[in-house]
């Protein structure tokens, strides 16, 4: 999300202010007296409370400014320009930094009019970034985002044009509430699982800001995420991780898990770097099925040669035939292999032989050892091990997937052992008296 999108609203709140505000003793048309769609001007009445308002609005100092308006408000709470005054104030406090005064004008004004514009895309917008710093409370946040972006959706459709605002003015502002409004609703319903909705709304957000990396990459998680992934999500990470390379890495493991190898990930790269959106009829040939890639694997090598993690892969391909060709292979033989440790006791170690489970801490191996390690020598969560077992067990059921070894022993990796303490030079050691 860029911030310039906030400050601009935030700004616009200040477009014709003053106009707004009819002299002190000007009627009001009379019914039927303005066209069709327009506005009735809004009028105070009372001289004091024009001139507090003016007062307020002209008041340059945004310390002094914020203080006016809150007065104004305070002695006038049923004024006809409280919803301005209100959205003047959002402005004054984002000049102060003042995120907490922000939120509480913009709650206020909510209550003011339900559907004000600038109230929902400013409360979501808020929500949407605490929700992406993380914490507790993130993922309620996220969800309560999405919901005034809905909400926000609804109200512009209907919404008229303030007065004070030329159509220029005001079809750039309801722009600017479109994106976010989206934004919201396209990143809650990623977190919802919901990845139609997801896809929809985020690529309306990258149409409108096409180098809003954030917004790309929650776009190429939308079409990554679902099980099977859809080959546009190939485009658009590739797209995010040409702005921003730490994606790189990422984007090429989806590249190749999608295609079989990583052929070709280079010129995708340079495409999507280039292209300002995806192209019409973008494919990625996909991969042999699972069931295939694993017959292939045995044709290269025999099973008892083949790595840990190409055997997890053979065993939960779903082909028969491998899987059982595999575990014949292996079943009761002793296998010596690295992997790295997610959990530890002196009787067994939980660790991760593939590098897709050492990445995200995942055990796929179970190592039952031959003799309890000494408890200063059970190793750490991420220490990396050589390890020597029987396999005996295995279970692969959807990702979960566990292979257990038996008369387990550690090779190379474990804490070394405390020295022993010799007694120092010119001391001996006297029997107990009896």
């Amino acid at each position: 999300m860029k911030k310039s999108l906030i400050v601009l609203l935030l700004a616009a709140a200040t477009v014709a202010a003053q106009a707004q505000a009819a002299p002190a003793g000007q009627q009001q048309p009379a019914p039927g007296a303005t066209a069709p769609g327009d506005q009735q001007k809004k009028v105070i009445q009372d001289p004091n409370e024009y001139n507090a308002y003016i007062a307020a609005v002209g008041a340059t100092d945004p310390s002094q400014k914020a203080q006016m308006m809150e007065s104004y408000l305070q002695t006038y709470p049923n004024s006809v320009m409280k919803e301005d005054g209100l959205e003047l104030l959002l402005k004054t406090y984002q000049q102060l930094n003042n995120a907490a005064q922000i939120k509480s004008a913009a709650q206020r004004l909510l209550q003011v009019n339900p559907n004000n514009l600038t109230a929902l895309a400013l409360l979501s917008y808020l929500d949407r970034a605490q929700a992406q710093a993380g914490g507790p409370d993130a993922a309620t946040s996220l969800q309560e985002a999405g919901q005034l972006g809905a909400r926000g959706l609804q109200a512009i459709q209907t919404a008229p044009k303030p007065e004070g605002y030329s159509d220029e003015q005001w079809n750039t502002m309801k722009s600017s509430f479109r994106v976010i409004y989206l934004g919201s609703v396209g990143h809650a319903a990623l977190q919802a699982k919901d990845y139609p909705a997801a896809q929809q709304n985020l690529k309306e957000v990258v149409a409108a800001q096409p180098t809003d990396v954030n917004s790309i990459y929650l776009l190429a998680l939308a079409y990554l995420t679902p099980k099977p992934p859809v080959v546009d999500g190939l485009f658009w990470i590739a797209k995010a991780a040409a702005a921003a390379p730490q994606l790189t890495p990422y984007a090429k493991n989806q590249y190749t898990r999608y295609h079989g190898g990583s052929e070709g990930f280079d010129e995708l790269m340079a495409a999507a770097k280039s292209a300002p959106t995806i192209p019409a009829g973008f494919t990625v040939a996909p991969a042999p099925s699972a069931a295939d890639q694993a017959a292939d694997m045995l044709k290269k090598g025999a099973p008892e040669k083949l790595s840990f993690a190409e055997w997890q892969f053979i065993l939960t391909s779903g082909n028969k035939e491998a899987s059982e060709q595999v575990w014949t292979a292996i079943k009761g033989k002793p296998v010596q292999l690295q992997a790295a440790v997610i959990e530890a006791t002196r009787e067994s170690l939980k660790l991760a032989g593939s590098q897709d489970d050492i990445e995200a801490k995942k055990a796929d191996i179970t190592l039952t050892l031959k003799e309890p390690l000494p408890a200063a020598r059970v190793p750490k969560p991420g220490a990396q091990l050589i390890i020597q077992g029987s396999p005996s067990t295995y279970n692969a059921v959807g990702d979960s997937f566990d292979l257990t070894f038996t008369d387990g022993q550690v090779l190379k990796g474990l804490p070394e052992a405390a020295p022993v303490k010799k007694p120092a030079a010119g001391t001996h050691a006297h029997p107990k008296p009896q």
